[in-house]
């Protein structure tokens, strides 16, 4: 599946979407489509209760219908979130909007935000980050980057609702199976989430696997700031 804009392109490589007609960089996010038969993530290890957490930052998206907490995985998937904090810095997510929701079954699916391939906003694309290097697996809550091919990831990225294995990487799998480049989770605002998911969704809008999956009066991001997080 691939998620447009650089964004769900719901990889492409477990069930190949068709990507979105994109204009010249920075590429329009990519369309999620998930397989028939969705792929269940590979196991993991417990976690030791002994071991330091992680390494995170917080950062508060404002939107027009409330605010999400997102606590960022620094120490696990540097590189994501450096990039996503770099537009957060620049203030190039202030005034986008969530674009685009993907039901996927009963409280289940993900909504996608950020530039929408708005070059004048756009800084460079980054290396991809796959699941199988950082542990962040797509579980309910996961905020991630929305991609076409692997390393063109920019600004546009998804949350999810719900589980859904079939965005981590699965590299038993043929085609591309690097999957999304998952980078954090939204601690407060979850229920904003799932409010923007079940919003009305335009019938004629987008292309491809996009098609439908449009918000058809899509939420405002008015800031996206870092917090500290002794002061939310």
């Amino acid at each position: 599946m691939r998620l447009g804009y650089g964004f769900l392109t719901v990889l492409a490589v477990i069930t190949p979407l068709h990507a979105q007609t994109a204009p010249p960089p920075p590429v329009a996010p990519p369309p999620i489509a998930g397989p028939s038969a969705p792929l269940s993530a590979p196991p993991s290890a417990p976690a030791d209760p002994a071991a330091p957490r992680p390494a995170t930052v917080t950062v508060r998206l404002q939107t027009s219908e409330g605010a999400l907490v997102l606590e960022l995985e620094k120490q696990r998937a540097p590189i994501t979130t450096a990039n996503f904090l770099r537009y957060v810095d620049a203030k190039r997510l202030d005034n986008t909007t969530f674009y685009r929701a993907m039901n996927l079954g009963p409280d289940t699916g993900l909504i996608q935000g950020g530039i929408k391939g708005d070059g004048a906003r756009a800084f460079p694309p980054i290396a991809h980050e796959p699941t199988s290097k950082t542990g962040i697996l797509h579980t309910d809550a996961t905020i991630s980057l929305a991609r076409l091919a692997p390393g063109t990831g920019r600004a546009d990225f998804f949350i999810t609702v719900g589980a859904v294995p079939f965005l981590d990487a699965h590299p038993d799998q043929p085609g591309d199976n690097s999957g999304y480049a998952a980078f954090g989770h939204v601690v407060e605002g979850m229920d904003i989430v799932r409010r923007i998911l079940a919003a009305p969704t335009s019938p004629t809008a987008g292309e491809g696997a996009m098609k439908g999956q449009m918000i058809a009066a899509p939420i405002r991001i008015l800031t996206a700031r870092r917090i500290d997080p002794a002061r939310r």
